[in-house]
């Protein structure tokens, strides 16, 4: 079984962590696997780092000629069984460079927004319903979301990404501590996320001064960058958030705020499954996150975690007020949240999933 992963991001995001994860399993168990992405890219520099055999082509958009070719090369090559996109624009190049060859072509889907959201006369229709044989989504939200969007039950899989949970262990904040001048009488809650408009970070903004009119010793930070880093510090300003909300940009040291944390909020309209929850229960972190998307499959409300209505937030401030004074019950929850992790949503756990799909594809196709 030969396979080759095509993964087209130039930043390093939650699905290149998954992308770099799977080929280091992969490898581990002896499948012949190789990985095609951006030249200077963090996921060829990593990739290549851990020893996996990369073969980075630029590739300028879903359209871009030069590319194909040069991946329809590697294909009459290597004679893969399989070719599994990781991206959007991966599925695309895919296609084409494959066009009248035999393999398999597997896409892996990660968020839950429809097919048709930013399609032209529904032409994405055409590439997601004959451009890919079969799919793999993280979630059941977003296998949901595809079939509804006409995508066949059958030629999608449910594989839950997975996560290190010794990732964060150990790691010191005492360093934030001079940094960011905190004291020990302050909770922190925080929040790690690109910062765009699906993860509904103006709604955690706005949840602020209701937890404030609450608990005024509290502090938050908002981990990460993005397009809307300008639009939402606008919106704290307005707010008067001068002091007790935290816009830290993107961090390399972003373990240090799990291990600080007091409470992870997720306040996302959109989520595909939301790794970063996983992250924070996996250290045992009390979380509140939104019922959207995937996160409703990784926190059992009033179990693992506080889930709320999504683009509330009074109902997000409510959530976040309860689980910083009901410590004792929000630690209980954490506790069978970090248990859950380790039995549904480990590194190996998703690389035996993936495994598994491999074979039905090609059993099927034999």
């Amino acid at each position: 079984m030969k396979i080759l992963h095509i993964n087209t991001e130039r930043t390093w995001r939650g699905g290149e962590q998954q992308t770099l994860y799977l080929l280091q399993g992969l490898t581990a168990r002896k499948v012949d696997c190789h990985l095609v992405c951006q030249p200077d890219s963090p996921m060829a520099a990593r990739a290549l780092e851990a020893g996996l055999a990369v073969f980075p082509i630029p590739m300028r958009g879903e359209a871009d000629l030069l590319a194909a070719y040069q991946l329809r090369k590697l294909i009459n090559k290597f004679h893969y069984n399989i070719v599994h996109s990781h991206t959007s624009h991966a599925h695309t190049l895919a296609f084409g460079a494959s066009a009248g060859s035999r393999i398999q072509r597997l896409v892996t889907r990660r968020v839950d927004f429809s097919i048709f959201r930013h399609s032209f006369l529904k032409l994405s229709g055409i590439k997601y319903l004959h451009m890919a044989d079969y799919y793999i989504a993280i979630s059941r939200k977003i296998k949901a979301v595809l079939v509804s969007d006409g995508v066949p039950e059958e030629r999608i899989f449910v594989v839950y990404s997975g996560v290190d949970p010794e990732r964060f262990a150990g790691i010191s904040y005492d360093h934030l501590i001079s940094e960011f001048n905190l004291n020990g009488d302050e909770r922190i809650v925080i929040n790690v996320a690109h910062l765009a408009g699906h993860k509904g970070q103006q709604f955690l903004i706005k949840a602020i001064p209701r937890v404030l009119s609450k608990l005024p010793h509290t502090r938050f930070f908002i981990v990460g960058g993005g397009e809307l880093i300008d639009e939402l510090a606008g919106l704290a300003s307005f707010l008067g958030l001068q002091q007790e909300l935290v816009f830290t940009g993107f961090r390399q040291d972003v373990g240090a705020f799990y291990q600080m944390a007091d409470l992870f909020v997720m306040s996302s309209i959109q989520e595909g499954l939301g790794t970063a929850v996983i992250d924070a229960l996996a250290l045992g972190k009390p979380v509140v996150a939104t019922s959207a998307g995937g996160l409703g499959e990784i926190i059992r409300n009033g179990e693992t975690g506080r889930l709320v209505k999504a683009a509330d937030p009074v109902a997000l401030a409510d959530g976040i007020i309860e689980m910083l004074t009901q410590t004792d019950r929000a630690h209980r929850m954490a506790a069978k949240g970090q248990i859950e992790v380790g039995e549904h949503f480990s590194i190996d756990a998703m690389i035996t999933e993936n495994i598994k799909v491999y074979h039905e594809i090609l059993s099927e196709k034999s």
